[in-house]
């Protein structure tokens, strides 16, 4: 039987999964202002959710500056996405879709 993954069943790394895994994987993920308006997460909270992704790998994280601000980027990893659809799965199967 299929296990839910510890790191994406969290209620924001789940959003977070799901808004990028939504994107096709050439296009250039999302912003930290958008994701943290999809989530409804603080910064703080946020930044630390999106840090727990980027350690088990299912992230990548891009930080830059636009006019001299800074701008943080955040895509989904081919990994990430495995493991998002994988717990999907795990999910459809517990509601019994």
């Amino acid at each position: 039987m299929d296990v839910p993954n510890e790191v994406i069943h969290q209620s924001v790394r789940l959003r977070i999964m799901a808004a990028l895994t939504a994107l096709a994987p050439n296009e250039p993920g999302l912003d930290f202002g958008r994701l943290k308006k999809l989530t409804g997460a603080t910064d703080g909270n946020l930044g630390a959710h999106i840090a727990a992704l980027e350690k088990a790998g299912f992230i990548d994280v891009e930080k830059h500056f636009v006019d001299r601000r800074p701008r943080t980027t955040v895509t989904a990893t081919s990994e990430g996405r495995k493991a998002f659809a994988k717990h999907v799965a795990f999910l459809k199967s517990v509601i019994g879709d």
